[in-house]
């Protein structure tokens, strides 16, 4: 395993500055300034608060003004939204099921689209014995709506792991209703098992399965418009989108229903990716725009190329982020809000689908950002792997 791989992407390599993707501006970003004026920086969203390696700070969407931090250990926290909470309680604990360390751990959360109605939320969270990834859903109790109830839990999905590294991670409901799932490549440097491009293997897949009715011997079904269903050649029916390396975090923007992606690179690019139904996104013929596999013929045909990437120079772990649709600033609307691991980088991306992209750097934060997270008003929040939540401030002139 990487070194910069650790820990949910965690490295102890600083960055610097390179970004790739409109050629105009390459040379310009070419030796990047650490001297320039940013627009923001960063301050504590919620400064009496302290969490152990924060991945995730999600809202449930039921109008309780509530916010959930999922904790690598195994637990999930919850708090009042507000600067001046001073209690974060145990939501969940799952710390005797968890497998975590390095890469592994309880690594995502979504709550159902329902779960005022019907309590039920999911967790991606990896374990032992045999190593695998784990999709569970769980039901809050119907006493305390605080507190989970462990008991509860209803494994939907496991997935062998050959590695302890590349497990992606996060999970999400789409406007379709139903759950799409980040897998990596299972780990090994340069995807040594072929698990990208292999579509009879979920890894290296986002997967899209419908968890509100079953089908023989699974506790999902497969959405009929998925790419693959009905096929005769053994293919994953659950693939939604493959070709990818570490699909750390993804998100949809609520506007458009665009589902946007940042793929971990190996040694030299970072990716961000718009995905789409059936699409390959090149890992490992490809990393980002670069060759990865000469013995491949680097063969582009059929692959979708990221819209945005930057090289190792500016930072060594993307982190996937969101499309802000928040009001408390306004100049970002629209913008694919996202960062670095390795640097601390911010940057907003601009990129409607027809237009060549626009990329800014927001804010050189230094910290080991883990996730970002909207609450239920779209307000943006920024996991660091120091124990807080951070969120952006408009530097002074």
């Amino acid at each position: 395993m990487k070194a910069r791989d650790a820990a949910l992407i965690i490295a102890a390599i600083s960055a610097i500055a390179l970004i790739i993707g409109v050629s105009a501006l390459q040379s310009a970003l070419n030796a990047p300034n650490e001297q320039i004026q940013r627009p923001y920086g960063v301050e504590a969203a919620f400064p009496y608060l302290h969490f152990s390696n924060p991945v995730g700070i999600y809202s449930a969407g039921d109008g309780s003004n509530r916010l959930f931090v999922v904790e690598q250990g195994g637990v999930i926290k919850v708090f009042d939204n507000s600067p001046n909470a001073t209690t974060a309680s145990v939501f969940l604990n799952l710390s005797d099921k968890v497998l975590s360390g390095g890469e592994l751990g309880l690594l995502g959360l979504a709550f159902d689209p329902h779960f005022s109605e019907n309590g039920y939320f999911y967790v991606y969270y990896t374990a032992d014995n045999p190593l695998r990834s784990v999709i569970s859903r769980f039901s809050v109790s119907p006493f305390n709506g605080s507190r989970a109830e462990a008991n509860s839990e209803k494994i939907v999905l496991q997935v062998p792991q050959p590695y302890p590294n590349h497990k992606g991670g996060q999970i999400a409901f789409g406007r379709d209703g139903y759950l799409y799932i980040g897998l990596g490549d299972g780990g090994g440097e340069g995807d040594p098992l072929g698990n990208g491009q292999n579509l009879s293997t979920l890894l290296g897949k986002i997967l899209r399965i419908d968890v509100n009715s079953g089908s023989p011997g699974l506790n999902y079904s497969i959405p009929r418009d998925n790419p693959f269903v009905g096929n005769t050649k053994g293919y994953r029916a659950e693939i939604y989108a493959y070709g990818l390396r570490n699909p750390w975090r993804f998100s949809f923007d609520p506007v458009t229903g665009r589902l946007w992606a940042g793929d971990v690179g190996q040694d030299r690019i970072e990716e961000i990716d718009v995905i789409q139904n059936g699409r390959n996104y090149g890992w490992n013929i490809m990393e980002g725009s670069l060759c990865y596999s000469p013995q491949s013929g680097c063969n582009q045909t059929g692959l979708e190329l990221p819209i945005w990437e930057y090289n190792h120079s500016v930072g060594n772990a993307v982190i996937g982020g969101f499309v802000y649709r928040g009001a408390a600033y306004p100049d970002l609307e629209g913008a694919y809000i996202y960062g670095d691991y390795g640097s601390g980088r911010i940057w907003a991306l601009w990129y409607n689908g027809t237009s060549a992209p626009a990329n800014t750097e927001l804010a050189f934060t230094g910290l080991n950002i883990s996730s970002f997270g909207i609450d239920s008003h779209n307000a943006l929040f920024i996991c660091a792997l120091d124990g807080n939540i951070y969120k952006l401030r408009a530097s002074d002139a």
